[in-house]
């Protein structure tokens, strides 16, 4: 057995060593907790956790010498949040970010070739204007100074969602919600199809496909849509071009950005210009049953676009074309219906037409993508035993070389740039913080460039994380992690954390949902297992749950509980209780019926109760078919072995329930049908319903709430006799 110890926050303040600057926002909230046994500084709380300023990811001018970012700071008191902009000289080392006031609360920045910083917003510098939302740009100084905000694009009647600059600074991207059969980018005056009135009812058709999706009704007939716009003087002109065809006979019928999560790296103009290359899946019958996102090209002719993807009925996206025009690069699954599919970079090259798969002999699923500035390398980000590290890719060989940016842990590198030079911008965030932003020269260690909340961090309790494996399911080697505070004597009691995906990973990253340091702070020791199943050991272990979700993972769980225990002694193993969200929330309900005598409590958030109605409630379809074997109707014995709802019968722990309304993937009925059981059973139980929450708990006072219920319901059976 193989075990690592280090301290998340001990190493941080090692790292930043050189001189930061700490960044505008509330001071650490004192815990909300009684005091922990041998623990002085005051423990991290969830008002910490909630308040704690947000990094986000940094755009760079064309010669990479100032990078842009956004830090959102939540009001302690009023939990309102807003974004703060700074500016960073990239070329001196030290350098101290200066802020950037645009005068518009602003999002989306990007830098252009010209040096102008645009950015999106919904105000307006005259106040009288009407309210929507628009592309703006200022040209700032390196003191953050800044004249008046200019409007690059404004389209009555019509919100923009995003925008992309292209390379030379002659076109501009807009993309938002545009009727297919409107010919510019916005038809404010169409109908909606599937409001045909006089009542409120919304009418949807089959053929269609999604009537919902994630958290929202579906508006068929009027999708995500991408319109090219000339840019002169910074300003856009014309009525645009759209990329999915101007003839809706001939054109795209799709989602572009795709639905529900896609953003701008769903599309990437050509370096001269003159082509996008965008990803999308066609909205039809057939959608919520596919995986099938292709890669398109238009010629901003007004044309229907070429389909480069034609070959693979699996997931193609990210499309990156290289700085000197040569290549294109994709990340892509190979197996149609199955959304955690290893992602392999695909390369096309654009003279001689030849696809190649340049990461066909590499186990590793990659996340992320971009192309150094001499396009002589591709650098991408992929999941490897509880960290995320950077890898450089030889286009000519595929050769795979992991790059070792932080001295310790990689944790999880995010947010890739490539400077000149072979300089990289990044940020960091690990279970002991959350993301700073780092630059590392060429072949060298990231050296820190911001403080956002990493001194605020130092000034709270600190926690330590063992990192472990173990023999699991079959003999195969587990991986798990232990978080508790590193001061506190013992005993402490035990929470059994069970990660979502389930083809997922409580790796070595910060969440603002679900933060492992916020629980541990509270006095409990929190035990994550990487079941079979979770992502970062190789395809072959990711889809080692398929067809046995409640086999192989709830017996790695038992064993790398038990592993956890052995391994710190000052772990009370007689007081424990188990949560987990989404297939987390699915394996309580589970262990409810199969481990029953185990816990002392459980939490259950947004999980599967009956998988029979799941399946004919979820809006995806291609999930339960791949993870099942089959619809409901084709493979109804596994579904049936599996399922929760057939095991109440041995159901006695208490259990607080958790759901969103807003939740279309596992819809709230589920979590009403496990309170329902627990209560005709007389079992201690609790439900708390979001009504404006979806699969997540996104709010920053319905996160607070969340953490006082789920912490009272933790205190309730684990820090005093509990009752009968």
């Amino acid at each position: 057995m193989r075990n690592h110890t280090f301290s998340g926050t001990l190493i941080a303040a090692a790292l930043f060593s050189a001189p930061v600057v700490a960044q505008d926002g509330p001071a650490p909230v004192a815990a909300e907790n009684e005091s922990v046994p041998g623990v002085s500084a005051a423990p991290m709380s969830a008002r910490d956790l909630v308040t704690l300023p947000r990094l986000g990811a940094p755009t760079v001018n064309a010669a990479g010498t100032i990078a842009a970012y956004t830090v959102t700071v939540t009001d302690p008191e009023s939990l309102v949040r807003s974004p703060r902009h700074y500016l960073i000289d990239l070329t001196r080392p030290g350098a101290k970010p200066v802020a950037l006031d645009f005068g518009l609360k602003a999002s989306g920045l990007a830098f252009g070739p010209d040096g102008a910083v645009y950015f999106l917003s919904g105000e307006h510098t005259d106040k009288k204007a009407e309210s929507r939302s628009r592309v703006w740009r200022v040209s700032p100084g390196k003191d953050g100074r800044s004249g008046k905000p200019e409007v690059v694009a404004d389209i009555p009647g019509t919100e923009i969602a995003g925008f992309k600059l292209a390379p030379n600074g002659k076109a501009i991207a807009l993309w938002g919600e545009v009727p297919r059969d409107c010919p510019r980018f916005g038809c404010p005056d169409v109908a909606p199809a599937h409001l045909p009135g006089p009542g409120t009812g919304r009418l949807y058709d089959g053929a269609d496909g999604f009537y919902r999706h994630w958290d929202r009704w579906a508006t068929p007939g009027t999708p995500n849509r991408v319109f090219v716009f000339g840019l002169e003087d910074g300003k856009a002109v014309g009525d645009g071009v759209a990329v999915d065809g101007t003839d809706p006979a001939t054109g795209l019928v799709a989602d572009t950005p795709t639905m529900p999560f896609g953003g701008g790296e769903d599309i990437a103009f050509s370096p001269d210009g003159e082509q996008v290359y965008f990803v999308a899946r066609k909205a039809d019958g057939t959608e919520p049953g596919s995986t099938n996102l292709d890669i398109y090209v238009s010629d901003l002719s007004g044309g229907a676009p070429v389909l480069l993807t034609a070959n693979n009925a699996a997931t193609d996206t990210a499309p990156t074309p290289s700085p000197d025009g040569r290549y294109l690069a994709w990340l892509a699954m190979e197996r149609p219906t199955y959304e955690a599919d290893r992602l392999s970079v695909r390369l096309l090259d654009l003279k001689t037409g030849k696809l190649r798969n340049l990461t066909a002999n590499t186990d590793l699923s990659f996340g992320t993508l971009t192309w150094t500035a001499d396009s002589k390398h591709l650098i991408a980000t992929a999941q490897k035993v509880l960290d995320t590290p950077a890898f450089r890719i030889d286009p000519q060989t595929g050769s795979v070389t992991e790059l070792n940016l932080m001295a310790g842990n990689e944790a999880h590198i995010a947010n890739l740039a490539a400077l000149p030079g072979g300089r990289l911008l990044f940020t960091r965030d690990s279970l002991g913080a959350p993301s700073e932003l780092y630059l590392a020269d060429a072949g060298q260690k990231g050296r820190p460039l911001t403080d956002v909340a990493t001194t605020r961090m130092g000034g709270l309790a600190n926690i330590v994380t063992r990192r472990f494996s173990f023999a699991g399911a079959n003999g195969g080697t587990v991986w798990g992690q232990i978080t508790r505070l590193a001061d506190q004597t013992g005993p402490i009691p035990a929470i059994l954390y069970i990660h979502g995906g389930p083809q997922g990973s409580f790796n070595d990253a910060w969440s603002s949902r679900w933060n492992p340091r916020v629980v541990a702070s509270r006095g409990y020791a929190v035990i994550s297992v990487d079941f079979h199943g979770s992502t970062g050991y190789g395809q072959a272990f990711t889809d080692a749950i398929n067809r046995d979700w409640g086999g192989k993972p709830l017996e790695d769980l038992k064993k790398g509980l038990e592993a956890a225990l052995a391994l710190d002694s000052r772990i009370d193993g007689t007081r424990a209780c188990a949560m987990g969200a989404s297939y987390g929330g699915y394996m309580v309900n589970w262990i409810a019926g199969q481990w029953a005598d185990r816990f002392d409590c459980l939490v259950q958030h947004d999980g599967i109760f009956d998988t029979r109605s799941f399946y004919y409630s979820t809006e995806e379809l291609w999930f339960p078919r791949w993870d099942f074997g089959g619809s409901y109707a084709q493979a109804r014995e596994i579904y049936e072995k599996w399922n929760p709802a057939n095991h109440i019968d041995k159901w006695q722990t208490p259990m607080l329930v958790v759901t969103g309304e807003r939740d279309f993937r596992v819809p709230y009925t589920q979590g009403l049908q496990s309170f329902t059981a627990l209560q005709e059973r007389g079992i201690p139980s609790q439900l708390l319903v979001f009504p404006d929450e979806n699969h997540w708990v996104l709010g920053a006072k319905n996160s607070l709430q969340w953490h006082d219920t789920v912490f009272a319901w933790l205190d309730r059976w684990l820090k005093q006799d509990a009752p009968e």
